[in-house]
């Protein structure tokens, strides 16, 4: 493995650099692993404190809102006392398959920087020495970019969905029984989809450096791209008009962030043409 690392990646063949891939791969299934590990064991905190943090009126969203709402009299379903749904268990194997699931889960999202360095590790080599030394920041801005992202959805999109969709009855007859999975799911999906979402201005930049996408083609695009967001707002968030356009707002403010990191790209790269040219 020490030979393959030090070889100039020029000059390695195909199976080589699948031998590399591989040993990036399995670093960083070990790294989300011990993490898994580690949340394995702090059951209690991932459970009660975190997962089903939501569920409890004393979140701080709900704290939020509720504010909000005294402040300008308005009658909320955030100043409850407690959500009117309960969370049950309905296979023999369920509690422990969500506490394994959600410990991996868990590993990925904290062992993120790592695997993010890891997969560096692998493409750097294949750069010029002044495309490795503009992309230093790769790792701390997309790490933050996705940290960021899963707070959001964890204290934003997760809470406004769970509130709804817990609360929300067809008749008074049915009794909303959620089944843990199902609750786990909502709030899974919440954080990974918000966390990749807002990724958006680094996989820009990276489409913008291979020529896929220009400043002009993301204005040109810039009134679809508002539909795409929305629709998206809508499946990740209540069918509430309030919910998706608190959700919508950062993502139009990650993509107007974009736009610019797409112009600083082509800048950067013309300006480097013109030098070479002298």
């Amino acid at each position: 493995m020490a030979k393959t690392v030090n070889q100039n990646p020029d000059e390695m063949s195909f199976l080589d650099h699948l031998e590399e891939l591989r040993w990036h791969l399995i670093r960083s299934v070990i790294a989300i692993v011990l993490v898994a590990c580690v949340a394995f064991v702090m059951k209690d905190f991932i459970f009660d404190t975190v997962i089903f943090g939501p569920k409890k009126m004393s979140f701080p969203t709900y704290q939020f809102f509720c504010k909000i709402a005294t402040f300008f009299n308005i009658t909320s379903e955030f100043c409850g006392d407690a959500l009117p749904f309960t969370i049950q268990n309905r296979t023999m194997a369920g509690q422990f398959s969500a506490h394994i699931w959600t410990s991996i889960w868990a590993g990925f999202i904290l062992a993120f920087p790592y695997v993010l360095w890891e997969v560096w590790r692998f493409i750097s080599p294949g750069l010029h020495k002044n495309e490795r030394r503009h992309s230093k920041g790769f790792i701390f801005t997309a790490s933050f970019l996705f940290f960021l992202g899963v707070l959001f959805g964890y204290y934003v999109v997760a809470p406004l969905s769970i509130n709804f969709l817990g609360t929300y009855q067809v008749s008074k007859e049915v009794l909303n029984e959620i089944d843990i999975s199902s609750f786990i799911a909502t709030v899974r999906a919440s954080v990974i989809a918000c966390g990749i979402m807002f990724e958006l201005p680094i996989i820009i930049y990276f489409l913008t450096k291979v020529g896929l996408v220009t400043p002009e083609i993301l204005k040109k695009y810039r009134k679809i791209a508002l539909v795409v967001v929305l629709i998206l707002c809508a499946v990740i968030t209540p069918p509430d008009v309030a919910s998706q356009i608190i959700v919508a707002i950062p993502v139009l403010m990650l993509y107007q962030a974009s736009i610019y990191i797409s112009r600083l790209v082509i800048k950067r790269d013309a300006k480097k043409e013109a030098e070479n040219v002298k």
